[in-house]
């Protein structure tokens, strides 16, 4: 029995109970009410294990433990919306069958909270690394990444490091992303509203739309519910970076207007993939694009999409096919690549790391999500999901198993062992 699984599952729960989903701001809390809490209860427990930690404003705070150049953690506390389908309590931290549900117990508290007590086992050893680990917990990573802005203002940022914050073995690269807002015109539309989605990064799981002359047969066989004159579409969630993991609500609303042709052209655009954006590939992926919200106004349709594309290639390679589509976009947030060399120090000190705890000879890999590795100069995601099982971040009942909160505490305990000795 590893020495701290109970306290880091008590954690888990109780960091799970705090909605950190960005709200509006107060004073003194730049992301809500939900996210300060979160943060100021992740930084208490870390106090209460013995270890210095800073508070930066409500934006991000810190935990230090060594002395010299720093090494990095980075993780984050804030959550994406609920969403629904949920057969839990998102935010009750409930553990059934082995497993803890909640939002946020594999994206990305629990990964945060085996760090820190990977950390505390450490400290418990009379181990004295050779470096200052920062234990870096954002509060704004899945809508902006402005925890990051300010850290970079009011410290300085390491360096080299590492994100549990995606999967095991070890990332080596990550695509880029764009976040584009494309608006087509839609005259004479045939609704009088239309909207859906709720973040950019998260599948559309509902929409709904008020036609001028709905259609029960229609929209039945578009697999749509019509409820006082109201269409209703329901889908499944899944992180932006996996589409095909989820079930796009949009789509099949659109397909029910398919006799107008400015829809047409929506959904041949973003959907049918008349363009080939999807065919841009390299040995990191093929392209991934997902039209995650949508709404109605002034005679234009808006969809905000996620895509996620090849990380050897630019944006220009993107924007040059968007350009095709020949209406309105507008690239409303981006991050560049990350590139690095899987036989270099760092992956592959992570990913031997992994080997031998595991008994596997898995190889670094390459993935479409964005984690706060892009934030270092040299940096790799690592863990905690596992290519091959479920995936249920950004999902309805995301849920961690005790096992890989134990297996986190194995990897991580060792891994800040090995890279700062």
């Amino acid at each position: 029995m590893l020495k701290y699984l109970k306290e880091t599952i008590d954690a888990v729960c109780e960091s799970v109970r705090f909605d950190s989903s960005y709200t509006a701001p107060q004073a003194g809390m730049p992301f809500g009410k939900g996210a300060a809490d979160c943060l100021a209860h992740f930084l208490s427990l870390a106090r209460r294990l013995g270890f210095e930690t800073r508070n930066y404003d409500n934006y991000v705070g810190e935990v230090l433990f060594g002395e010299g150049t720093p090494f990095a953690v980075l993780a984050h506390l804030d959550v994406v919306p609920a969403g629904g389908g949920w057969t839990r309590d998102p935010f009750g931290g409930k553990i059934e069958d082995g497993k803890i549900y909640g939002r946020g117990t594999m994206d990305d508290k629990g990964p945060a909270i085996a760090a820190l007590f990977a950390l505390k086992t450490l400290k418990d050893e009379g181990f004295r690394p050779h470096r200052e680990i920062r234990l870096i917990v954002g509060c704004n990573e899945e809508s902006g990444w402005a925890c990051i802005d300010h850290y970079r203002k009011v410290a300085d940022m390491p360096e080299e490091g590492f994100s549990p914050d995606a999967n095991f073995p070890v990332i080596y690269a990550e695509k880029g992303i764009l976040h584009v807002n494309v608006r087509f015109p839609v005259e004479n539309a045939p609704f009088r509203s239309f909207t859906g989605g709720e973040r950019v990064n998260m599948v559309c799981d509902f929409c709904q739309s008020t036609p001028y002359r709905p259609d029960a047969e229609k929209a039945e066989r578009c697999g749509l519910r019509l409820e006082n004159g109201v269409l209703l579409s329901y889908g499944k969630s899944a992180h932006g970076s996996t589409p095909e993991l989820g079930k796009n609500a949009i789509l099949p609303m659109l397909r029910y207007y398919d006799d107008n042709e400015a829809i047409r052209r929506v959904v041949s655009c973003l959907f049918d993939d008349e363009y080939g954006l999807k065919r841009l590939r390299d040995e990191t992926g093929a392209l991934t694009l997902s039209p995650n919200v949508i709404d109605y106004g002034n005679d234009t349709l808006s969809l905000l999409c996620d895509v996620r594309y090849p990380a050897t290639m630019s944006e220009a390679d993107v924007t040059r096919i968007l350009d095709r589509f020949g209406v309105p976009y507008e690239t409303v947030g981006r991050q560049a690549p990350v590139f690095n060399d899987p036989n270099g120090p760092l992956v592959s000190t992570l990913c031997d790391v992994y080997n031998d705890i595991t008994g596997k000879r898995e190889r670094p890999i390459a993935i479409g999500g964005g984690t706060y590795a892009r934030a270092l100069k040299c940096g790799a995601a690592f863990g905690p999901e596992i290519e091959g099982e479920e995936a249920t971040i950004h999902q309805a009942d995301e849920y961690i198993t005790i096992e890989r909160i134990g297996l986190m505490l194995r990897v991580y305990t060792e891994a800040l062992r090995r890279l700062t000795k």
